[in-house]
């Protein structure tokens, strides 16, 4: 287990979760409308960061395993997509399951070698095991080395419809993430996810009550790496590219970044983390290299003063307001 305390969340009212149902409808209503106030690649792009956080949530968040090396799954899953459609010519939605199955079972065979350890133990043992894939793009023949995978043609999802038209891979992407939410929260609510949080919680007690704990961690360290990996696919599918960037440990940080930021253990929190580092990089591009030590000085400052996170943080103000009893964490909101 990571030394990283999640605390528990509170459990919502019902009204608060007829509130939430509202809120979540009028968010798909949002999005649905968005490409045409907003520019679509830019929405793209959030998008998949948003899920690619998501996933890392739901490991960090539920699972309390902080992973150093979720670049891996992101950006490995990015160069089977991508090569997968272009030189072996297959559809996108193809090359976008070859590169979630990659990520799958890289996050086995990651998993099964991190789990063994604890704290920041296994927090070394990923970034290490993300370094090595890291040096493998970077020598090997089908990678094309530094200048990546390029001109990967989006081709037409199910043969019909194409993705050329940027109004239609907006809602190709769209659709993929909306189904990946939607898994995540099946899992956070399901009895899988429960256990999940008590293992996060006291782990020798589950242990006590019979749970197979490497078991369970062992599964939501596969399923992070593999929703993680269906943004990687599906990003170098929107943006035509899988280089180095996509697999450099800085994607990692990059990612939990974005996990903090919008709140940790929170349904929401990482998506708005996703868009607020996103948003940020493309009004900041002007200032360079010095993005990177903006985000790092915004980091900073969110530990010291945001600790729950955004959504974290508003959850809690919510409560306070209606003069209930605030939780530690952000809640499931």
């Amino acid at each position: 287990m990571s030394s990283v305390h999640i605390p528990s969340a509170a459990v919502a009212p019902g009204s608060n979760g007829n509130l939430a149902k509202v809120g979540v409808a009028a968010l798909f209503v949002l999005a649905l409308v968005a490409p045409f106030g907003l520019y679509p690649i830019f929405l793209m792009k959030a998008l998949c960061f948003a899920l690619f956080a998501a996933a890392f949530n739901l490991l960090l968040g539920y699972g309390g395993l902080l992973s150093f090396g979720h670049a891996a799954f992101f950006g490995g899953a990015a160069y089977i997509a991508a090569h997968t459609v272009k030189v072996w010519g297959f559809p996108p939605e193809l090359g976008i399951i070859a590169g979630t199955a990659f990520a799958a079972l890289l996050g086995v065979v990651f998993g099964w070698l991190a789990i063994r350890r604890q704290g920041i133990y296994f927090a070394m043992v990923t970034l290490a095991l993300s370094q090595m894939l890291y040096f493998v793009a970077l020598e090997a023949k089908f990678t094309h080395g530094e200048d990546g995978i390029q001109a990967v043609p989006r081709g037409h999802f199910l043969g019909f419809l194409d993705l050329g038209d940027t109004y239609s891979m907006y809602y190709f992407v769209l659709a993929i993430c909306v189904l990946a939410f939607w898994l995540i929260y099946r899992t956070i609510h399901s009895p899988f996810g429960q256990v999940l949080k008590a293992i996060r919680e006291n782990e020798p007690r589950a242990i006590s009550l019979g749970y197979r704990v490497d078991q369970y961690k062992l599964l939501a360290f596969t399923l992070s790496a593999a929703l993680a990996g269906l943004a990687g696919s599906t990003k170098a599918i929107v943006f035509q590219l899988a280089s180095l960037t996509d697999v450099d440990w800085r994607m990692s940080g990059q990612v939990v970044l974005m996990t903090l930021v919008g709140g940790v253990g929170t349904v929401f929190g990482p998506v708005v983390g996703a868009f607020i580092l996103v948003t940020m990089e493309n009004y900041l591009a002007e200032f360079g290299s010095w993005v990177t030590v903006i985000q790092g000085a915004i980091f900073v400052v969110c530990v010291l003063t945001f600790r729950k996170g955004v959504v974290g943080e508003i959850a809690a103000l919510v409560r306070r307001g209606k003069g209930e009893q605030p939780s530690e964490g952000g809640g499931h909101h």
